[in-house]
């Protein structure tokens, strides 16, 4: 069974290797943030890469258009989690206020959810 962090308050240990990984996270997420914008850009008409290249740049780009918005939704995860990670809510399942797994939080420390939630 997953250990729970105690109602009263989350260990000071627990909260810093917690804010070590969500700022690991943000550093990644930043450059991978980055690096899909540059991909992103828009593919020019003139670009002499042939035809059927060309449309595998677009596809690409359509791909790439989808993986930033999620990093970008990522990104705001951790951000927010960041600010908040000093309340007494945090590392409480916003849905039944109960204590999120130690586990749970160290693999996905932007976690809103314990695990009885999401599987609701």
């Amino acid at each position: 069974m997953p250990v729970q962090i105690s109602d009263l308050s989350m260990d000071d240990k627990l909260k810093e290797q917690i804010r070590a990984k969500l700022k690991n996270q943000h550093r990644r997420t930043m450059r991978r943030v980055e690096q899909l914008t540059e991909d992103t850009a828009p593919v020019a008409p003139d670009c002499a890469i042939g035809r059927v290249s060309r449309m595998d740049a677009i596809n690409n780009k359509s791909v790439n258009e989808a993986a930033l918005s999620n990093a970008r939704d990522k990104l705001r995860d951790i951000e927010e989690s960041l600010a908040r990670i000093d309340t007494p809510d945090f590392g409480k399942c916003k849905s039944c206020a109960t204590p999120i797994s130690t586990d749970r939080l160290m693999a996905m420390p932007e976690s809103l959810y314990c695990m009885k939630c999401v599987k609701k």
